[in-house]
């Protein structure tokens, strides 16, 4: 099977072009785990396969590392739209990319005729708590600043859904977190149905946030673009910041706008074709 591997910044994927490589759907998810593993396979936070689509010009269809499907994936779905522009499937500087049955709309920025960033309409951010879904009191209610337990500790959260559900936690220091002791029990606490990614998140001024990520089927990442999403969409409504804001992660910086007159997400940020190759599966 031929694939490409791709990052946006350091949230990295297998990319397989799923008009060309047909593989039966109970068959994905144990291979999503073999190409995911860093030491016997290819090594990715997951695995995306592109496909055609009757709904927009290409279809996303995003497993994490631990097999399990997610609906969306900021950082993939920017190299999603790298890898057919690059690749001359299509010649589109807009384009459209259905997954998770809902369709985003993006703009490729061309140097030297090829992809360097994209920007992507995400959408509106999801409030309601049932929608999220999050357990809470008001299921019909938004979930901000909202008190959540977690090992004995008490946290405030607000909770988004960028199309995936996502935990906002704010504080004073995210660089000693020790995220893979805390990032599980928020991603498998009961109050999360679906379980959920949880964003750690300092608040650096009105318009630079820190932020680290705990992906749920996956662990930390370098960056998770739902995440920012969802991130800048709490700092606003807790009134830490601007409605434009930069999100430093592990792996770069990423670019979110919540045009609150239209309730659209707007993120930029880079696409990187990291190396090609084929594997026996």
């Amino acid at each position: 099977m031929k694939f490409t591997k791709m990052h946006g910044c350091g949230n990295d994927y297998v990319y397989v072009d799923g008009a060309k490589e047909q593989i039966p759907a109970k068959d994905k998810p144990e291979l999503v785990r073999k190409l995911s593993d860093r030491h016997f396979g290819i090594g990715g936070d997951g695995v995306i396969f592109i496909n055609p689509s009757d709904e927009a010009d290409f279809e996303m269809e995003m497993y994490n590392m631990d097999g399990s499907r997610s609906e969306m994936c900021g950082n993939g779905i920017r190299c999603v739209a790298k890898f057919v522009y690059d690749k001359g499937l299509t010649d589109k500087e807009h384009i459209s990319i259905i997954s998770g049955g809902k369709v985003k709309y993006i703009d490729l920025n061309i140097e030297n005729e090829k992809v360097s960033t994209v920007k992507v309409n995400m959408g509106e951010p999801i409030l309601k708590a049932a929608d999220i879904p999050v357990v809470t009191d008001n299921p019909e209610g938004s979930v901000i600043a909202e008190k959540i337990e977690v090992a004995g500790n008490i946290y405030k959260m607000t909770c988004v859904s960028m199309g995936n559900p996502h935990a906002v936690v704010f504080m004073e220091d995210v660089a000693n977190l020790e995220i893979e002791k805390i990032g599980p029990l928020f991603e498998n606490h009961q109050r999360f149905p679906r379980r959920t990614n949880t964003e750690f998140v300092k608040v650096i001024d009105r318009n630079n946030v820190e932020m680290r990520v705990w992906e749920r089927g996956t662990g930390e990442t370098l960056a998770c673009g739902t995440g920012t999403c969802a991130t800048v969409v709490a700092c606003v409504l807790n009134n830490l910041t601007e409605d434009e804001v930069n999100v430093k992660v592990l792996g770069g910086l990423i670019k979110i706008k919540w045009d609150r007159e239209a309730n659209l997400v707007y993120m930029t940020g880079p696409a990187a074709t990291v190396f090609e190759g084929e594997i026996e599966i």
